[in-house]
């Protein structure tokens, strides 16, 4: 060896890169959302809309905050300081441009488990009853708070946890059907807690395994406790509200500023209950005191976080998937993105930096955020000013709620939670589409309502991995069976030149959750590759093989990954190795449909079986002016062949007609 060189070795920092200050510009573009829409925001397109829609959401943040603080059995006033902060931090971090964030029934009926337990209103009279320096509270408002701000605290870094670990690619596993029985279970409980202010009852709180029904139990055990006053005005604010926002919805196109409903009720029952004195009169329970300002920062009491563990994970699951799937649908409806990791961080920082301002677990709900689409909120610019809003609310108007009855305020909650509650009529829509998803509704529903959301959502997650683990070795689709894609030339009389292609795809796989995202990446990864049409090609090109789009192998076989559309292409679909699919797989499917139509690719479904055919059609909006469905390949290129002949005709025809 003598003589002979040594190779030098690479020592392993040899091999890394110095961080350029690119890669720092797009760390922060990815990690700091707001700086890539706020570049591109337009005031003179956005601005109006968004304030509008600013105006409408702080009504919300406001009446939410204010109710969604005594569901979480802590004083009112910091529902509006949880109305506040999330809100900016989420702008700052989120990726969802029309998802309002704030107060939240599920997770502020999750966090008053712990403030109960840990400081129960028996324990009110053993506190001292000397005022604090914070806002003139006595100590044992500010000792349940301290609880709640340490359910936030601890569930936002769990949260961010997750975000470190990457387990936003996880969540897959929670499927819509779960979501939707979690939430509308989540909504029943919120209903029943504001049970007794609806009815004007005092009411101990119960909580725990079937305290759902133990709490409908000491209600018709004490039904001669209602009080008359408090029901009636329950009765006719929930008429009121119901009326005005469907005609608000009605009559959207026509009026461009619906009428906020919510603040002149509020305003309305306050000045009537302060003009008839009920308080003293009929006893009606009112908010009560609403000190001015916000207090100065302090860190939540660390030495209970061992207590609250249990709450602090309900509300990083609970709130986490409401908002994500609300995150989702808005990116669904206005054509972007949502990275699911990155919503770990926003929401959990939301969480975290807010429980140092004495605010209660945050979320997105689905009524502040079908509030921002319908009044055509472009950006969360529109958040931002309603924290303006309530930003004036704290400092100037908050005393003036004083004469606020409770039971209004519960009625505005009610009718705010109908849009989880409607979501009941999606059970005809699960039976008609897939059974099992149905059964997988209605015991996560049950769940939900016996015990909790967190344990709802658990058993639902459960139960949907069970079930497809349990489907997915009677398929018989296994197989590593290669899918076949041909390209051939449709000669015309009137176009010797004219090319159509058609890539024939073969779908040798169930299409359920576990892989339906998958499927959509990989159809839509071999449309939107480059154009190919320029390249030679004989007259009719050989059959190429590629490997299957098998969502489950995870990997995409190259020629399928190649160009290959262009904008006269077709795609079939052959349908015959799909043996099963769920909601989400037959949703998925009539998404990949919409979106190459949207394309200009013609798409065509062969081999589906007939319970296939009437889910996509019960599922989506198809096209019923032309058919998709054909029993086999040689069928679906016979209709693309007619059809290119008869576009061919109708141009010529107009070219004549012009000329």
């Amino acid at each position: 060896m003598t003589g002979a060189k040594r190779k030098k070795k690479s020592l392993p920092w040899s091999k890394m890169r110095i961080p350029r200050c690119e890669d720092f510009k797009q760390w922060c573009r990815r990690r700091l959302p707001i700086l890539e829409w706020a570049t591109h925001y337009s005031l003179k397109e956005s601005l109006l809309l968004d304030t509008v829609s600013g105006m409408m959401l702080a009504v919300q943040q406001v009446a939410q905050g204010l109710a969604f603080a005594v569901l979480s059995s802590v004083h009112p006033v910091f529902g509006l300081y949880g109305s506040l902060f999330p809100a900016i931090i989420y702008a700052i971090f989120g990726m969802g441009r029309h998802v309002a964030t704030g107060t939240f029934a599920l997770t502020s009926l999750i966090s008053a488990n712990a403030v109960e337990r840990l400081v129960p209103l028996s324990s009110q009279n053993l506190t001292t009853h000397s005022n604090t320096s914070v806002l003139g509270l006595s100590d044992f408002e500010m000792q349940r708070i301290g609880v709640a701000a340490a359910v936030s605290f601890l569930g936002g870094v769990i949260q961010v946890a997750m975000f470190v670990l990457q387990l936003g690619s996880a969540t897959f596993l929670i499927t819509e059907p779960v979501v939707s029985a979690m939430t509308t279970g989540a909504a029943t409980h919120v209903v029943t807690s504001q049970a007794k202010y609806l009815l004007g009852m005092k009411m101990p709180h119960i909580s725990g395994p079937l305290g759902f029904f133990y709490i409908y139990a000491y209600i018709f055990k004490n039904i001669k406790s209602v009080q008359l006053e408090a029901l009636l005005l329950s009765l006719l604010s929930i008429v009121v509200l119901v009326l005005v926002k469907e005609l608000n919805e009605q009559f959207k196109r026509k009026i461009k500023i619906v009428l906020p409903v919510d603040l002149v009720l509020m305003i309305a029952a306050s000045f009537t209950c302060y003009c008839t004195n009920m308080e003293n009169t009929y006893g009606l329970e009112v908010v009560g005191h609403i000190p001015k300002g916000i207090p100065p920062p302090r860190a939540p009491p660390m030495n209970i976080l061992s207590a609250v563990i249990t709450e602090a994970f309900g509300v990083a699951l609970v709130g986490y998937v409401a908002s994500l799937a609300l995150a989702q649908g808005s990116a669904k409806k206005f054509r972007y993105s949502v990275d699911d990791n990155q919503e770990f961080l926003a929401h959990g920082l939301s969480n975290v930096i807010a429980s140092f301002f004495f605010c209660i677990p945050s979320a997105a709900a689905m009524g502040r955020t079908a509030g921002l689409y319908s009044t055509g909120a472009k950006t969360q610019v529109a958040c931002l000013i309603s924290c303006i809003f309530v930003l004036i609310v704290i400092y100037t108007i908050g005393p003036l709620l004083y004469w606020l009855p409770m039971c209004v305020l519960a009625s505005i909650i009610v009718v705010g939670l109908k849009g989880m509650l409607i979501q009941f009529r999606d059970l005809k829509r699960y039976w008609n589409v897939d059974k099992i998803d149905w059964g997988i509704w209605v015991s996560t529903y049950i769940f939900t309502i016996c015990f909790a959301a967190n344990v709802g959502l658990l058993f639902g997650v459960v139960c949907t991995t069970a079930i497809v683990i349990g489907r997915f070795p009677r398929a018989k689709t296994l197989s590593t069976k290669n899918m076949k894609e041909m390209e051939f030339k449709v000669k015309t009389e009137m176009d010797d030149e004219s090319l159509q292609q058609v890539k024939i795809i073969s779908i040798n796989n169930p299409l359920v959750f576990l892989n339906a995202k998958k499927f959509h990446n990989d159809i839509m990864n071999i449309i939107q590759k480059e154009n190919i049409g320029n390249q030679p090609l004989d007259e009719i090109r050989k059959y190429e093989q590629s490997t299957l789009v098998s969502s489950l192998s995870g990997v995409c076989n190259e020629e399928a990954t190649q160009p290959c559309l262009n904008p006269k292409c077709s795609l079939v679909l052959d349908c015959s190795g799909l043996t099963f699919s769920d909601y989400t797989g037959v949703s998925m499917l009539v998404e990949v449909y919409m979106d190459c139509k949207n394309k200009s690719v013609d798409v065509s479904l062969v081999h589906c079986t007939a319970s296939l055919i009437k889910a996509m059609k019960y599922c989506g909006n198809l096209d019923s002016e032309k058919p998709i469905f054909f029993e086999s390949v040689s069928a679906a290129i016979s209709n693309i062949h007619l059809n290119k002949i008869l576009s061919e005709h109708s141009r010529v025809e107009m070219s004549q007609e012009l000329n």
